[in-house]
C-alpha cells in the first residue's frame, strides 16, 4: 500500500472543505459584545437583503474556490509515484450548483465537469470547460442529447446499462463518430446516507451489478464505434463515514483487475464519483447564538485529509487515472440563502416564525428532512432566545425551514440567513404558487454582483403582452379606487 507523507498533506492542503468560514459574525462592540452581524466575507448580509430584496442566494468567491483547491490539492499529493504519468483531477458534479458564473469560476482552476442533461452540457462548454474534461452521468440520456454530445467531443458517457450502450453504439455508428464509455457499476454497497440519495445498492436504478458488468465492458471492446475508457462508480451523496466509500474502492479496484487479468480489457480512468458530506450544524457561532444541541459533526463527519488516506491507496492499486466527482462539498457551504420575517404567531403549542422564502427556494428539509442552520443576520443581547419554528408562504405544510430551533427572538423585517444552501438550493427551486426565482449575488472581498437576476413575476405567469397590459389597468384602477 501507498505511504502518505501525512505531515505534507496536513502542510499543504486548504481549509477543511466542511467548514464555512467565509461567513462569519463580527461583533459591533469589540470589548463586551452586545450586537454583531453577519458577513459573507467582508459584505454586511443585511445590505445585501436591503438592496437586492429577499429571498436571496449569496454566495462566496473564497469558499468556492478554497473548497475546489482542497480537493485538486489533495488528489494531486495522493497520487502514487508508481505511475508518474497518470494524472488524477477533479472533476465538479453540475447539478448541485449550475450557475455559469460558478461554473466559469471551477472552469478556470482546471476543474472537470460532469453533467446529465444537455442543458447542463451546454452551460458546461459555454462556462469554458474543455469537452475532453466532460462526462456525461444519468441514467435516461435522450437520442439527442446523446447525439448533442457526440458532436461536443466529450470525454466519455457514464453509462448504466446495457440497453444504453446498445443505443450509443447505434448514434455512434449512424454519425460516423467513435463514442468513449465508462461503465458505471453497482458495488451493492449502503452509503448509509437518505435513502433518497443512495446510489450504490442493489435496488437503486444507478449502474450495472458487477456480477453481470463484465458483458457491458466486452460488448463495448467488441464494437467499432464505441471505445471503452473507463469505469465509474458513485454511492452516493452526503455520506458521513468512511466504510462505504472503503469498500466501494475495494470492491472497484478489485473488478478492475479481474477485469484486465480475465479478458485483457485495459482502462484509462477509474471515476469514483462523489458524495463526501459537510457539516450543516454549527457552521456560523457567537456567545449570542445558541448552539445546535446535537453537537459538532466535525467530531464525527471524517475531513477531506481523512478521506483520502483512506480511500486514495486503495483506488491508486488500479493502476489508473483517478476522478473524483465532488458537487455538494464544492458549493454547499459557499452560499446562504437570505429570507425576511414578514409575520411571528403563537398556539398552544409553538411559535412560529413567517418569513418570505420556503421550499420554492430550498426543497432539502421539506424533500430529505435535511438540517440547515439558520441564524438571524443582526444579534442583539436584549433578544431573549425562544424555541420557534421558521416556515416559508407557500400553501403546504411541509412548507418549513426549520423546527423546534432555538433563536433569539425574531421580529418582522429581521433577516435570517439559512447556511449551506448552495449545493441542491436553486438547482431544485421551483415558481411554485407561481413564485419568482430568487436572485443570486456573488461575493468577492468587499465587493459583490449580480450573476443572475431574480425572475419577473410576469413572465412567471406566462402572461402575453395583451394580458400585461390588461393586468397593469387594473391594477392603475384599483389604486385610483383606494385613493
Amino acid at each position: 500500500m501507498l505511504e502518505f507523507d501525512r505531515t505534507r498533506i496536513k502542510k499543504t492542503i486548504m481549509p477543511d472543505v466542511l467548514d464555512q468560514h467565509q461567513f462569519r459574525y463580527r461583533d459591533n462592540e469589540a470589548d463586551a459584545p452586545s450586537a454583531a452581524e453577519l458577513y459573507c466575507e467582508d459584505v454586511k448580509l443585511s445590505t445585501l437583503a436591503d438592496e437586492f430584496g429577499t429571498p436571496l442566494y449569496v454566495y462566496s468567491k473564497r469558499q468556492i474556490l478554497e473548497n475546489f483547491r482542497a480537493f485538486s490539492s489533495t488528489l494531486a499529493l495522493a497520487k502514487d509515484p508508481k505511475y508518474p504519468g497518470i494524472g488524477h483531477y477533479v472533476s465538479y458534479a453540475a447539478k448541485a450548483n449550475t450557475n455559469i458564473e460558478v461554473m466559469k469560476l471551477l472552469a478556470a482552476e482546471g476543474a472537470g465537469a460532469d453533467v446529465v442533461s444537455a442543458g447542463e452540457l451546454l452551460v458546461a462548454l459555454a462556462a469554458g470547460f474543455p469537452a475532453e474534461k466532460i462526462t456525461f452521468d444519468g441514467t435516461g440520456k435522450t437520442d439527442k442529447e446523446i447525439e448533442l454530445a457526440l458532436r461536443a467531443h466529450i470525454h466519455a458517457f457514464n453509462v448504466e446499462s446495457l440497453d444504453e450502450l446498445k443505443v450509443i453504439n447505434e448514434i455512434a455508428e449512424q454519425m460516423g463518430v467513435r463514442a468513449k464509455v465508462s461503465i458505471r457499476v453497482n458495488p451493492d454497497v449502503d452509503a448509509k446516507s437518505h435513502p433518497y440519495i443512495s446510489t450504490g445498492l442493489r435496488e437503486n436504478k444507478f449502474g450495472i451489478d458487477m456480477e453481470s458488468a463484465s458483458e457491458a465492458f466486452i460488448y463495448a471492446r467488441s464494437h467499432r464505434s464505441l471505445e471503452v475508457v473507463g469505469i465509474h462508480v458513485h454511492i452516493g451523496s452526503q455520506i458521513t463515514t468512511l466504510d462505504p466509500f472503503i469498500k466501494a474502492a475495494k470492491s472497484t479496484v478489485a473488478f478492475v483487475n479481474k477485469l484486465r487479468l480475465e479478458t485483457g480489457i485495459t482502462l484509462e480512468h477509474l471515476n469514483f464519483g462523489g458524495g463526501q458530506g459537510i457539516h450543516y450544524r454549527n457552521v456560523v457561532r457567537h456567545p449570542l447564538l445558541a448552539p445546535d444541541e446535537m453537537g459538532d459533526e466535525k467530531d464525527v463527519f471524517p475531513s477531506l485529509g481523512e478521506f483520502v488516506h483512506a480511500v486514495l491507496p486503495i483506488l491508486n492499486k488500479s493502476g489508473l487515472s483517478i476522478i473524483m466527482e465532488p458537487g455538494r462539498a464544492i458549493v454547499a457551504n459557499s452560499c446562504t440563502l437570505l429570507g425576511r420575517v414578514l409575520y411571528t404567531k403563537s398556539n398552544s403549542l409553538k411559535k412560529f416564525v413567517i418569513v418570505d422564502t420556503g421550499m420554492t427556494e430550498l426543497i432539502r428539509p421539506c424533500l430529505y428532512d435535511a438540517y440547515h442552520q439558520v441564524a438571524p443576520t443582526s444579534l442583539a443581547k436584549e433578544r431573549a432566545n425562544e424555541v420557534v419554528d421558521i416556515v416559508g408562504p407557500i400553501c403546504e405544510t411541509s412548507d418549513f425551514l426549520a423546527q423546534k430551533r432555538t433563536l433569539p427572538e425574531l421580529r418582522r423585517g429581521d433577516v435570517v440567513a439559512i447556511l449551506c444552501a448552495g449545493a441542491y438550493g436553486y438547482t431544485l427551486a421551483s415558481n411554485y404558487n407561481l413564485r419568482p426565482r430568487a436572485a443570486e449575488i456573488l461575493v468577492d472581498g468587499s465587493e459583490y454582483r449580480v450573476i443572475r437576476e431574480r425572475e419577473n413575476l410576469e413572465d412567471v405567469a406566462g402572461l402575453t403582452e395583451s394580458d400585461r397590459a390588461l393586468v397593469r389597468t387594473l391594477v392603475t384602477e384599483t389604486r385610483e379606487n383606494v385613493g
